[in-house]
């Protein structure tokens, strides 16, 4: 039960997610609709190549896209008048996708026997592949690729379930809750990994 709401979760908030950029972008309805689509479904599929899942166990997944579609046909058609806060709020949705994915892609592979890594590997992927993809077809660098701290959070979560320190659904969802948090306060306050710069010749 808490993968499936997990799942849901994420599912909703990187389509939604994509569908803000998109827009954002001025696409067009059908590139608004392929942006969501892949946003959702992107990091999935990655991770189920590298943990070996069959691809094609994305297309078992009927109930998530229509709800990834009606995501997001209700971002496109909402009110004129709210999209200029959507820089915010798709913040926010991106950060609630990234900790339910990353949390769904971690539970996957532990379920599977996988090793340490490869939970951590899955938990990554899937919190942050469709975000890639998202950014890479919008025109974007994406954020992962920053200074910016991102991927970090989805690291934090495959350590904390690859060890078993997080097991119980409660501490499942506290677990999404807090990185879900992280992640909000590393944009709002601009936290930022070390980096270097070589200067121009």
């Amino acid at each position: 039960m808490t993968w499936e709401v997990l799942s849901m979760i994420g599912t909703i908030a990187f389509a939604v997610s994509g569908a803000i950029v998109a827009m954002e972008e001025e696409y067009d309805i059908l590139g608004v609709y392929i942006l969501g689509i892949v946003t959702a479904f992107g990091g999935g599929a990655i991770r189920n190549l590298l943990i070996g899942v069959p691809v094609s166990a994305l297309w078992e997944q009927g109930l998530f896209f229509q709800i990834a579609l009606l995501s997001i046909t209700a971002v496109f058609l909402f009110p004129s008048n709210l999209l200029k806060h959507w820089q915010k709020w798709g913040n926010l949705f991106d950060a609630i996708g990234l900790s339910a994915f990353a949390i769904q892609g971690a539970i996957y592979a532990a379920n599977m026997n996988h090793p340490l890594s490869a939970v951590i590997v899955a938990a990554v992927l899937t919190g942050i592949g469709g975000g890639i993809i998202r950014d890479l077809l919008a025109g974007r660098k994406p954020i992962v690729l920053r200074a910016e701290i991102y991927a970090v959070w989805a690291i934090l979560v495959g350590l904390s379930i690859g060890l078993k320190l997080v097991t119980d659904p409660w501490e499942l969802y506290s677990l999404f809750v807090v990185v879900t948090v992280l992640r909000v306060l590393s944009y709002t306050f601009d936290w930022k990994l070390p980096s270097r710069r070589l200067s121009a010749q």
